[in-house]
């Protein structure tokens, strides 16, 4: 596959553009890219530039294959066990059909996705702070966007978190540290590059203070 010119594509378009993806095909994804889309997360914003953070790239088919086993535990806790309550729903619902089918797929096709992304936090395992995913959240959205421009697609993740010590264990992560999302990579294996479906501004959004309907 022709890789895009990832330098061609402006800023705005991807913003507007970027769902996630989770149809992803097994073709691998050269270094010198994953290279580049890391390079990009780490200038993302970082609390007080602390960079308290590290990057875990797994491509281990065996490290996957065990995490996907985890997290397939955690979909079917949360989702998979309701799937004919959410397919029979109707639309409006808290997630919608589409979604549903494609996050099932992701969920049993995980590990085959070429390259995952784990970004963690460093000594944040026994932190109390519930907004402390900001200092790598901003990161992870540059790395997402960085992977469009690339033409990759990614989603994020957090399903694998039910088995937080086990999966810190076979990445070799220290005590402190906290995975705090785990990103999957490839080229799309479905969908297209398309602006998201979002309620319109003037219901989401509210000057000076919030407005109840």
């Amino acid at each position: 596959m022709t890789s895009p010119d990832p330098h061609a594509l402006p800023l705005l378009e991807a913003l507007h553009s970027t769902p996630a993806r989770r149809y992803l095909s097994t073709e691998p994804i050269d270094d010198d890219v994953i290279r580049a889309i890391l390079d990009a997360a780490i200038r993302g914003p970082s609390a007080g530039n602390g960079q308290f953070w590290a990057w875990i790239v797994v491509r281990d088919p065996e490290t996957k294959k065990q995490i996907a086993d985890w997290y397939r535990e955690g979909w079917e806790r949360h989702y998979g066990s309701r799937r004919e309550q959410i397919l029979g729903a109707p639309d409006g619902g808290p997630m919608s059909k589409r979604s549903f089918l494609a996050a099932d797929h992701l969920a049993n096709h995980l590990e085959e996705a070429p390259v995952w992304i784990i970004p963690v936090l460093l000594g944040a395992a026994k932190s109390t702070n519930p907004r402390l995913g900001s200092s790598i959240y901003g990161a992870v959205q540059h790395l997402i966007l960085a992977a469009r421009a690339h033409g990759l697609g990614a989603t994020l993740t957090t399903l694998h978190i039910g088995h937080e010590e086990d999966v810190r264990a076979l990445l070799g992560l220290p005590e402190d540290a906290l995975t705090m999302a785990l990103i999957p990579l490839g080229h799309p294996s479905k969908g297209r590059w398309s602006e998201p479906k979002r309620r319109p501004l003037d219901e989401v959004v509210h000057f000076e203070k919030f407005k109840s309907n």
